[in-house]
């Protein structure tokens, strides 16, 4: 007999609603070691994100680098479901699943400075619930509209709790002007359950412009009162370390300057994926992952 899931994070109902997080944002007790600083854990327990100036090295960017172009120009990775193009230019937007397609990215996903910083902060072993490559070339690359993570991994694929962690790598350098990450801080201690339901085959739209899950006008208005809104800038090598259910979002790209990154998502092996929440089925396991393998 199966026990029920208790849903502590309603959303895709009738209407839009607002609860505080039920869940911890650092899993870990105070000064459980790992690569991050108790000055840091405090800053992403507060804030919900964690910058990093330096995470990987000049020459190991030029590395990952040349493995991102290689993918987005080979004709087969293209051709593959996990390649995502953008809807005007045709240019490939986004390649899921990385740490599968490429023995490179997967050294990169079982790097200490990496996985040890997602088991110091989700407290426990960790798989990859998502990995992916976002390249935004110059001249009219979209963005992506604000949302939370969580939201679209509880509702479509079913993670129950909030025990998940991003990272995003810089592989170009971020300004201010070529559509960076924002966040809002503190975002990440209310839940915002999304009204409307999830159409069928949700992801293959909103993996290019996401309409399910977004939040309204009104409700993003008091949230960026609330608690502001932070454009995160760096070199090529920099990091972005941030909780799943952080506000944020990122603007076009009208530069001539690309912004590329590689995105890796940590879950807790104790926070696995169950039946989606709020659709009728869980999406490809190319975007929520159904192996849950500790990365070692």
């Amino acid at each position: 007999m199966t026990t029920a899931i208790t849903d502590l994070y309603p959303t895709r109902g009738a209407t839009e609603t607002a609860v505080p997080r039920q869940d911890p944002v650092v899993w870990s007790p105070p000064g459980a070691p790992g690569p991050i600083a108790p000055s840091g854990m405090q800053a992403y327990e507060r804030d919900g994100f964690l910058a990093i100036e330096e995470l990987i090295t000049p020459d190991e960017v030029a590395v990952y680098r040349a493995e991102l172009e290689r993918l987005v120009t080979d004709p087969a990775v293209r051709a593959d479901e996990r390649s995502i193009v953008e809807p005007k230019s045709q240019d490939v937007r986004s390649v899921f699943e990385v740490h599968r397609i490429s023995e490179v990215f997967a050294g990169l996903v079982r790097d200490e400075r990496v996985v040890g910083r997602a088991r110091q902060i989700l407290g426990s072993d960790v798989y990859v619930h998502q990995s992916r490559i976002n390249v935004k070339p110059g001249f009219g690359a979209s963005g992506f509209y604000w949302h939370s993570d969580f939201e679209t991994w509880h509702a479509e694929d079913g993670l129950p709790r909030m025990r998940t962690v991003s990272v995003s790598i810089a592989l170009t350098e971020n300004f201010a002007t070529n559509g960076g990450l924002m966040i809002m801080p503190g975002s990440h201690r209310t839940f915002l359950g999304c009204a409307g339901e999830t159409p069928k085959d949700n992801y293959k739209k909103s993996l290019q412009m996401q309409d399910a899950g977004t939040p309204s006008d009104g409700a993003l208005t008091a949230f960026a009162d609330r608690h502001g809104i932070r454009l995160f800038t760096g070199g090529a090598g920099s990091a972005t370390w941030f909780d799943c259910n952080a506000m944020h979002g990122s603007g076009d790209n009208i530069t001539p300057y690309p912004r590329s990154n590689v995105f890796i998502v940590f879950n807790s092996v104790e926070n696995a994926a169950q039946a989606p929440f709020a659709a009728p089925v869980p999406r490809p396991s190319f975007i929520g992952a159904r192996d849950f393998t500790p990365v070692r």
